[in-house]
């Protein structure tokens, strides 16, 4: 009883593999977290309402964390003229006191 793989064609030359985000497995993924979240959302609305405003000051210092870390920082911004527009530098001329 021989089998010969080589007579079986293994798909088309050429033919990339589709990716997990492109496949019935991601939809379902998808369907499902979404389903999921819609319930979530409906059945623990009124005391998660209440957490909004502490969710809008956490975003604050998150979006500034993340937000710089793109470009290095603050300082060395080049023609930016520094993190904060200019506000709080002292000058050589602050410094001698005239």
């Amino acid at each position: 009883m021989t089998h010969d793989h080589a007579s079986h064609p293994q798909g088309v030359q050429g033919e990339q593999p589709v990716g997990f985000w492109r496949s019935r497995y991601a939809v379902g993924l998808f369907v499902f977290g979404a389903v999921a979240g819609y319930f979530l959302w409906t059945e623990h609305r009124a005391h998660l309402e209440q957490w909004w405003p502490y969710a809008l000051l956490l975003a604050c210092p998150l979006m500034h964390v993340f937000m710089h870390k793109g470009h290095g920082g603050h300082g060395g911004h080049g023609g930016h003229g520094g993190g904060f527009g200019g506000l709080g530098r002292r000058t050589e001329q602050d410094s001698n006191g005239s």
